[in-house]
């Protein structure tokens, strides 16, 4: 068996032998243009694989190196200087005797001592000539800085390869052009004065004045724990936070030698001893009124962290309005600072100016208020919680806007203590709320508008009586336990008589009447829902919380100034300018330049002269009831107000009110007040005003 397999196997190999012999001699040689062909195909086919992979290398190169450019230009535009160091190579930095983290700090000493803000890149360009291996990128940026906005500046680096990644190359030119690494920055600024806020008459509502800011010195304060004590000692002092205190010492510009203030302080105040604190004497605004016009014309102060996170080109120890009208025209009273910004050598030579300002001084902003009016009307309010508007009722000029209790704008304006500012926001009489600018129910001196829109519509007759019987009615069993309720029991009553008694029942009446149509139609005529376009934050007007009279007993309510409606005194003495200006309805304006909305017939010239000699008959009439103004030598129309803020949770006791006042000039329309006291009756809102009524000549 063994031979026999041996054997059949050799057989096999000799026949293999045999065929290849035979395919041989069939077979014939290859040409010599087959062989080339064959060669030159397979070198295309390893050229264009190594070539796709060279484009394929550079493509990836490329977008490597635009990532990290785009990296580092989307930091440098956010100031983002930490986010920028992770994308600069080490190599760069060391050539220059920089790390990360100086060349971080040097971002925010040069950025940060100019002001830099708000950059913007543009023209971003990436390339890279035949054969080098590396990218140029270059850009311009444009940015504002404490003097403004900066002339565009060009910048260009290169960004190369670091083992498989790409690095910008950086170096201090890309801070600014001309910058070395040894050069420092300076900068001087003058504040240009901020402008005045004037009253009607040029007389000052804000100048300025002096007074002192407390400032560190930062070479005195010693070092370490000797540093640490001081400055809790500044802190107890002060009435400052330690960490407020650190935070300003870290800005960019702080030198040992540098005056960092932290407080102001009236030009009267003590001036405590402490180590390492220093005065100066500097312009301070100052407020002529004070308290009686510190709603209207606010405070100013020092800027804060959050202050100059919001407008980076802000600077410690800048002025800004904090409230009122210093903070809503702050753009126009502070003007433009002035100043330069170099770039010197580390020996303090000038080397580059980057850029040069003139200082412009602030606007001046005059107001339609008059001085002696505000101030005479806050004396007659003072220790109670209300408001006084005083209006020009023909062209709208706001006279006086009054709230009580106030609050010191000048020491607000200096530097108030934590302790002082927390006795103003714990006083339950609220001394920040601008009263004049929040709504109320404005309870009867709304009857005016009632009779207003019934007396044009036609369903109010001046003569004609309505029977009432008892101080209270409901119009059928459907209201249920609602009534509408009087002060007088009178069994007969005409429009005049409805005004002189003020009675509820007849103004309810006379809107069912007319119905809630009719009656919201008229009230089109008004400013409901409007924008009255005052530098005054304030809620639109309304007539109802749905803005709609959707029940009876809401139209009824509406119609004596009750239900839902809610109308500041600003909105309310607006609204009854057509019954002092023969029907037309003017709206408000708070400065001299200010252009208003085109004035509009609220009401026929007809139905306002009825219902203005009706006001004037409330006074003269004994039983009216603005009756104690008749002493006053010269005719005047005046509808009082009571309206209901809260019912007495104890029996037989009468609700919460809040009293008003309209009152005007019947002769020459020269004024129209809406005066209001919370927590009181209109009586004694007449008798607070009355005085001041009295001599309203004098101020003409």
């Amino acid at each position: 068996m063994k031979y026999n397999k041996n054997l059949k196997k050799k057989n096999k190999v000799k026949a293999g032998v045999k065929m290849r012999n035979s395919m041989n001699k069939k077979g014939k040689k290859l040409p010599l243009w087959a062989i080339i062909s064959i060669v030159v195909a397979l070198l295309a086919v390893i050229g264009g694989g190594i070539y796709g992979y060279t484009v394929w290398a550079e493509a990836r190169d490329e977008k490597a190196a635009q990532k990290k450019a785009d990296t580092f230009i989307a930091a440098l535009e956010k100031q983002d200087y930490t986010a920028m160091s992770k994308v600069v190579s080490e190599k760069s930095l060391t050539a220059i005797d920089y790390t990360k983290e100086s060349m971080i700090e040097r971002y925010e000493t040069v950025y940060g001592g100019v002001g830099a803000a708000e950059l913007k890149v543009s023209e971003l360009s990436l390339t890279q000539e035949k054969g080098a291996d590396h990218y140029t990128l270059s850009y311009k940026v444009n940015m504002e800085t404490a003097l403004g906005k900066l002339e565009e500046k060009n910048y260009e680096t290169t960004v190369s390869k670091v083992a498989d990644d790409y690095q910008v190359d950086w170096n201090t030119h890309l801070i600014f052009p001309d910058m070395e690494p040894t050069d420092k920055i300076a900068i001087t600024t003058t504040v240009g004065e901020r402008g005045d806020i004037l009253d009607k008459n040029g007389s000052p509502l804000a100048t300025e004045g002096t007074s002192w800011q407390a400032g560190l010195q930062p070479s005195t304060l010693g070092e370490g724990e000797q540093k640490t004590s001081t400055l809790q000692k500044v802190a107890e002092t002060y009435d400052v936070k330690v960490e407020e205190l650190e935070k300003l010492l870290e800005q960019g510009w702080v030198t040992p030698d540098s005056f960092v203030p932290f407080k102001g302080m009236a030009q009267d105040a003590e001036l405590p001893q402490v180590p390492g604190v220093l005065y100066q004497e500097t312009m301070a605004r100052t407020y002529p009124l004070n308290e009686a016009a510190s709603h209207l014309i606010g405070y100013v102060g020092e800027v804060s962290a959050e202050d100059i996170e919001k407008d980076p080109t802000l600077r410690t120890g800048d002025v800004i309005g904090k409230s009122g009208l210093e903070a809503t025209y702050d753009d126009r009273l502070r003007g433009q600072k002035g100043g330069r910004i170099e770039i010197q050598t580390s020996d303090g030579e000038l080397k580059t100016v980057l850029q040069e300002t003139e200082v412009k001084n602030g606007e001046d902003i005059t107001l339609t208020i008059d001085t002696d009016i505000q101030k005479a009307a806050y004396d007659q309010l003072t220790g109670e919680s209300g408001s006084a508007v005083f209006m020009n009722p023909t062209d709208g000029s706001l006279l006086a806007l009054v709230s009580t209790p106030s609050y010191d704008a000048n020491l607000m304006s200096s530097g108030i203590s934590s302790e002082e500012y927390q006795a103003y926001v714990e006083d339950p009489k609220s001394p920040f709320l601008a009263r004049y600018a929040s709504g109320y129910a404005p309870g009867s001196t709304f009857k005016v508008i009632t009779a207003g829109i019934g007396l044009d519509a036609g369903t109010i007759i001046p003569t004609e009586t309505q029977k009432i019987e008892g101080l209270s009615w409901q119009k059928d069993a459907s209201w249920g336990d609602y009534k509408v309720t009087r002060v007088k029991d009178n069994p007969s009553v005409n429009l005049a008589d409805a005004f002189a008694y003020s009675d509820n029942i007849y103004f309810a009446r006379e809107a069912l009447e007319m119905g809630a149509k009719v009656y919201q139609d008229g009230l089109k005529n008004y400013i409901f829902g409007e924008d009255l376009k005052l530098p005054i934050a304030m809620n639109p007007a309304q007539i109802s919380n749905s803005g709609t009279l959707d029940s009876e007993g809401l139209l009824a309510d509406t119609a004596f100034g009750q239900g839902e409606l809610l109308l500041n005194p600003i909105q309310q003495a607006v609204s009854y300018t057509p019954f002092a200006n023969g029907g037309k309805l003017v709206y408000p304006k708070l400065t001299a330049d200010q252009e208003t909305a085109e004035s509009k017939q609220a009401v026929t010239p007809e139905s306002a002269a009825i219902i203005k000699e009706d006001l004037v008959q409330t006074v003269e009439k004994a039983y009216g009831s603005s009756h104690k103004l008749a002493v006053i030598d010269k005719q005047i129309a005046a509808k009082t107000g009571t309206a209901e803020t809260k019912e007495s949770e104890i029996e037989g006791e009468d609700a919460e009110t809040n009293g008003f006042l309209l009152a005007f000039d019947a002769e020459n329309s020269s004024y129209l007040m809406v005066a209001m006291i919370e927590g009181k009756s209109s009586g004694s809102v007449i008798d607070a005003m009355l005085p001041m009524l009295e001599k309203m000549d004098t101020f003409q």
